[in-house]
């Protein structure tokens, strides 16, 4: 399921123009005399009428402070004020009006808030974390997590995976410690996840165990916690140590927390050097 909100306006070009070179939206469709901007999962309709709809709010929020500061900086002569915290509602924002004197707000939540990412925000955006808040994560949404992960593809629908979760402080020492930096990231976050396939209920436990690890990756950032790939980590001394089957397959390791770091995304090959067709 998803929705539009729809806006009359007199002047059409100059909200598709503002829409979308200063705020950056991208047009998501166009229907005769209307057009559904997108942002995230946010999609808005203007359509050119002889009145104008000016009333409510419309509001952008982002992941963080840092990202409301740099709207600030881009939209400056037009904020209303400058960003501030605002205590009764836990954000922090700020305000400008568009080219229909609607009131626009661009805010960050000061809390983790329950999963909102589109599907294409959600793939771009995932990055390996290293550094990671002391916060605890609450069992809540450890189970919201693992709820989706249980959907992760299996041959045959086998279900052949198993999520360890690591909390032993002196466990994650020793994990951390094995691949010098690589598996350094293990220790700096509150807990870890070893995901493993039983070889006795699939037949492919390396692509399970991968699969299963990817989609693990993808749900975490759905939640708002970050994941680092630990390769290499089917191990005797692991599975010794962590109460795995010597048969099972460890796919990774992967530290688990609050994100203290905000990489940036990484260099791409663009898609025709990485696509071939034949035809």
């Amino acid at each position: 399921m998803a929705g539009i909100i729809f806006f009359r306006t007199k002047d059409l070009e100059a909200i598709k123009e503002f829409y979308r070179s200063r705020i950056g939206m991208t047009t998501w469709l166009v229907q005769s005399e209307c057009v559904i901007l997108k942002h995230g999962n946010l999609l808005l309709g203007f359509c050119e009428r002889e009145e104008t709809d000016s009333q409510g709010i419309i509001t952008f929020f982002y992941q963080g402070c840092e990202d409301v500061d740099e709207m600030y900086r881009k939209l400056q002569p037009l904020a209303i004020d400058e960003p501030k915290e605002n205590e009764t509602y836990g954000i922090y924002h700020f305000f400008i009006k568009d080219p229909d004197d609607r009131l626009v707000e661009f805010q960050a939540f000061l809390y983790p808030v329950d999963p909102y990412l589109a599907g294409d925000e959600l793939l771009l955006t995932r990055r390996s974390i290293r550094e990671f808040q002391d916060t605890v994560i609450p069992d809540e949404l450890l189970w919201k997590l693992f709820e989706i992960c249980r959907f992760a593809p299996t041959t045959r629908n086998c279900q052949s995976y198993r999520f360890i979760v690591i909390r032993d402080p002196k466990v994650l020492r020793f994990l951390a410690g094995l691949r010098g930096g690589s598996s350094a990231p293990i220790v700096r976050a509150p807990m870890a996840v070893a995901i493993c396939t039983d070889p006795g209920i699939t037949g492919r436990p390396v692509q399970d165990g991968c699969i299963a690890a990817y989609h693990f990756t993808l749900a975490a950032r759905l939640v708002g916690l970050g994941t680092c790939w630990i390769a290499a980590m089917n191990r005797v001394d692991v599975k010794e140590k962590l109460g795995i089957p010597q048969a099972h397959y460890i796919a990774t390791i992967t530290p688990l927390g609050y994100p203290a770091e905000r990489p940036q995304a990484p260099s791409r090959k663009p898609a025709n050097e990485l696509v071939h067709f034949f035809d």
